[in-house]
C-alpha cells in the first residue's frame, strides 16, 4: 500500500511539540481587530493545545 498523505491543511494549522502535544493558534485574531480591547487581542496571541475530543482526528491529518 501507499504511503498516508499529510492533509495540507492541518499541517499549516497544526504544529507539534517535543513532548507530543498538539499547539493550534487561537480564533478571532484576524480581522475587525478595532473594537477588540488590547487586551484581548494580547491574549489571543498565545496558542494553545488541541482539545482531547479533537486530537485523534489531528493526528490521523497529520498522519503521527
Amino acid at each position: 500500500m501507499p504511503k498516508m498523505k499529510t492533509h495540507k491543511g492541518a499541517s499549516k494549522r497544526f504544529k507539534v511539540t517535543g513532548s507530543g502535544k498538539i499547539r493550534r493558534r487561537r480564533v478571532n485574531k484576524n480581522h475587525i481587530l478595532e473594537k477588540k480591547s488590547p487586551k484581548r487581542k494580547r491574549q489571543l496571541r498565545a496558542p494553545t493545545e488541541v482539545s482531547a475530543a479533537n486530537r485523534d482526528a489531528v493526528r490521523r491529518q497529520l498522519g503521527i
